[in-house]
């Protein structure tokens, strides 16, 4: 493919993508194809000779989109939203024109100072304390991470090399394998399972703290793990606090979790993937207070802030904290401006080497919605939410099993976890919506996520439609069963 030919087929594919995208309400939001359904569709082999793109094209539509999950439907209403903004997509395509592999300012300046000036610009808009600001001579700073997974991992292996180097310069007799047999990091019950994968992945061993009623770490619960963990021999060194849980978004007491881990000198990593985005939000930001605690905090713009996969935004207090965790430098990696002072290698923050432009996409989104767009998008769907909650609640059949504060509200019918686990199979078999569970105190819950950019209040009553129908068939077929028991 020629340049000639490249503007062409590009014009095409963005007709394409355009049109897939304001057609997608008609397509079924959940495939209808079983594991394995996609190699007997294609060769065993990739073909000797060049094929048409005109083939290429057609081969998606007949081989790929029957498998698709349309995420970005508006009756798509599972997990969590996965951003998705014409402005990104623009910005991903010139990502990958330039085709840069920005480890570290001199492999391309642009990647590594857009990205140092975004993730400033990103944290001001929260109103993050100015110690996670790298500015012109801050000790602090942001990183664009993968996925929030990445974050926690990088911050949990940067506390554990902390703390050992902390405990070997106060007793150099002791061993690194003496010190990480010892130490515990902690999250709540709710956190979500990367951080489990954290401390599996960072050979430390992690302790689930008990959340209270509205499924949410105190102070007292984490004090009393401490104690007993610090009696027994043992080391903590690091604690996750989430802020929007993923089974029912609710928030760890940051204002309380806080000072302990100050006064306990531990790192307290702050974990908002999807949460995060709304904090710029004047009404929502009291969420995020006691973060001035944290050593590190995360959240993903490619989730609820229209910057497409992948984008996860990573600040720390204080930037050594990872460089002196993860620096390597061989020869073939260095240049002359590296001990200046004035810039930063992304190579020491992260666990890759290799990182694309993705500063792009936020510099794109932020200048082409503006703060205010932006605003705007996140109060319109936590109006839907609740329009939803407000259906939910005018049914007696039905209950609200964790506070509506975002985006997601969980709820269930009446009754045991079997009728709700029937509940979600009939309206996932229908596939005419999607939804995912979860589990609150050992009962099955049904989340309804506002996901979709394009999703209205009419997409949300008549996915409330559908679930009142499906319902009743469920409580009409268990009325059955119950009948035929007594019979």
């Amino acid at each position: 493919m020629n340049a000639s030919e490249f503007r062409r087929r590009g014009k095409e594919m963005v007709d394409y993508v355009a049109d897939y995208l304001e057609g997608i309400e008609g397509r079924q939001v959940f495939p209808d194809v079983d594991p394995g359904y996609l190699r007997p569709l294609i060769p065993t082999t990739a073909p000797q000779e060049p094929e048409t793109f005109e083939a290429i094209i057609e081969d998606v539509e007949k081989i790929i989109m029957p498998g698709v999950t349309h995420w970005h439907s508006p009756y798509f209403f599972a997990y969590f939203p996965t951003a998705s903004s014409y402005p990104a997509m623009l910005a991903d395509m010139l990502c990958g024109a330039i085709g840069c592999i920005g480890f570290s300012w001199a492999a391309s300046p642009a990647c590594t100072e857009l990205e140092t000036v975004m993730m400033d610009w990103l944290g001001k808009m929260l109103q993050l304390p100015e110690a996670f600001l790298a500015g012109e001579a801050g000790e602090g700073g942001g990183v664009i991470q993968g996925t929030a997974s990445e974050a926690t991992l990088v911050a949990l292996l940067a506390a554990r090399t902390k703390v050992t180097r902390r405990l070997q310069a106060a007793s150099p007799e002791l061993t690194q394998a003496a010190i990480m047999e010892k130490l515990v990091a902690y999250a709540s019950d709710q956190a979500h399972s990367s951080v489990e994968k954290a401390g599996l992945i960072g050979g430390v061993r992690l302790k689930a703290i008990p959340s209270d009623g509205k499924f949410a770490m105190r102070a007292s619960a984490l004090q009393e793990a401490l104690e007993r963990d610090k009696a027994a021999g043992l080391i903590p060194f690091f604690v996750v606090a989430t802020l929007g849980t993923t089974s029912c978004c609710s928030f760890d007491n940051l204002l309380e979790v806080g000072p302990i881990c100050h006064e306990e000198d531990l790192w307290l990593h702050v974990d908002a993937a999807y949460a995060g985005s709304a904090f710029i939000c004047p009404e929502f930001r009291h969420l995020l207070n006691g973060v001035e605690f944290a050593d590190s905090f995360n959240f993903n713009p490619h989730k609820w802030l229209l910057v497409n996969f992948d984008c996860s935004a990573m600040w720390v207090k204080k930037r050594t904290d990872l460089t002196g965790a993860f620096r390597l430098d061989p020869v073939y990696l260095r240049h002359s401006h590296q001990d200046s002072g004035l810039i930063t290698d992304y190579r020491h923050w992260q666990l890759p080497l290799g990182r694309r432009f993705r500063s792009l996409k936020m510099w794109f989104v932020f200048r082409m919605y503006g703060v205010k767009g932006l605003q705007a998008y996140i109060r319109k769907h936590v109006q839907l939410s609740h329009a939803f909650e407000a259906l939910v609640r005018q049914d007696t059949r039905f209950e609200i099993c964790a506070e509506v504060i975002l985006g997601l509200v969980c709820f269930r019918l009446k009754g045991s976890n079997k009728l709700n686990e029937a509940l979600l199979e009939s309206i996932n078999s229908a596939k005419k919506i999607h939804l995912v569970p979860c589990s609150l105190r050992d009962r099955f819950v049904l989340r309804f996520a506002i996901c979709s950019r394009t999703v209205e209040l009419a997409h949300v009553q008549l996915a409330w439609e559908h679930i009142q129908e499906m319902a009743a068939t469920v409580l009409r077929a268990q009325g059955e069963e119950k009948a035929e028991i007594k019979n």
